[in-house]
C-alpha cells in the first residue's frame, strides 16, 4: 500500500487515490495546469464550439426566467441525482456488510459480480483476471447509460433558467462532447490497472509458505477462495471500492449543475 501520499488538488478525485492506494497508479501533482492539459486534450473543431459557448453575452435580458421555482427544481434534480447514485452503487456493492450471512463475502455481492468471480476463480492454482475484467468493463457502460440521461436533462432546466445558466449549460454540452473520447481513454485503464494489482496479489499468495497459508485459512484447496481473509475476496472488495469511486467522479460534472441552480436559486429568495 502506498504511504505518505501527497495532498494534491486535481488529483484529489477519490478514483485517483483508491487507485494510488493499491499502488497501480501515481498520485503527485501534474507539472502542467489545467489548463495547459485541457488545452492539449482539445482539437481545433472542439476550440471551435467552445468560442461560442465562453463568449456569448450574460447580460442578456435575465427576466425571461422559468416559471417555475428554481429552488423547487433545484431539490428536484438534487433528489434524483441521490436516487441514482443510490441505485447505481447498489449494482455494485448490493447489500450492506451487516446483512452477510453464514460469514460468506459473497452474500453482499451483486449477483453479476459474484458470477464474474466464481469464473475467476473456478480453478485457485490458476486464477483469470478476464472475467472480473468484463464484469468491471459492463458496470462502466451501466454507469455511463445512467448518468447520461440525467446530465442531459440537469442541463435542459439550467437553459429555462437565467442567460449564466444557460450559457453554462452550453458550456458543459460542449465540454461532454469534446472530451468523451479522453475519458473513455482514461477510464478505459482503470481495469487493466486493476489487472495488474490482481497479479501482484497473486504473486503474494503463491509466495507465502504452505504452513502459513493451511494456518491463514488461505490454502487452495477448492471452495476456499472465498475465505473472508483470502486475497480474492480483499481484491473483489478493492475493485467495488473503485468502482464507487468512479461513479462519483462520473457524477461531479451532474452534481456541478445541481449545485449552479441551487446557488441562482439561493440569490434569487
Amino acid at each position: 500500500m502506498a504511504q505518505g501520499l501527497p495532498n494534491t488538488r486535481f488529483n484529489s478525485a477519490a478514483l485517483v487515490r483508491a487507485l494510488a492506494e493499491l499502488a497501480v497508479a501515481d498520485a503527485v501533482e501534474p507539472r502542467q495546469s489545467f489548463a495547459e492539459r485541457l488545452g492539449a486534450w482539445l482539437g481545433f473543431k472542439d476550440a471551435l464550439a467552445l468560442y461560442p459557448a465562453l463568449n456569448s453575452s450574460t447580460a442578456a435580458a435575465t427576466a425571461a426566467l422559468a416559471a417555475a421555482s428554481p429552488a423547487a427544481n433545484a431539490a428536484a434534480l438534487r433528489a434524483e441525482l441521490a436516487r441514482m447514485r443510490s441505485g447505481l452503487a447498489e449494482g455494485i456493492a448490493a447489500a450492506d456488510a451487516a446483512e452477510r450471512g453464514g460469514g460468506d463475502p459473497a452474500a453482499a455481492w451483486p449477483e453479476a459480480l459474484a458470477e464474474a468471480a466464481a469464473q475467476a476463480f473456478a480453478d485457485p492454482a490458476k486464477p483469470d483476471f478476464s472475467p472480473l475484467h468484463r464484469h468491471y468493463l459492463a458496470r462502466q457502460r451501466s454507469l455511463a447509460g445512467g448518468i447520461a440521461p440525467l446530465r442531459a436533462r440537469a442541463r435542459a432546466e439550467l437553459a429555462r433558467q437565467s442567460a449564466a445558466l444557460k450559457q453554462l449549460a452550453t458550456l458543459d454540452a460542449v465540454m461532454e462532447q469534446a472530451l468523451a473520447v479522453r475519458e473513455a481513454s482514461l477510464l478505459a485503464q482503470v481495469p487493466v490497472l486493476l489487472g495488474k494489482r490482481f497479479a501482484r496479489l497473486f504473486e503474494a499468495h503463491g509466495a507465502q509458505p504452505a504452513v502459513e497459508l493451511a494456518g491463514a485459512g488461505q490454502d487452495d484447496g477448492p471452495g476456499r477462495w472465498m475465505s473472508p481473509d483470502g486475497w480474492p475476496v480483499r481484491f473483489c472488495a478493492e475493485m467495488q471500492h473503485v468502482l464507487l469511486a468512479e461513479l462519483d467522479l462520473r457524477l461531479m460534472p451532474v452534481a456541478g449543475l445541481v449545485a449552479a441552480l441551487d446557488t441562482e436559486s439561493t440569490e434569487r429568495e
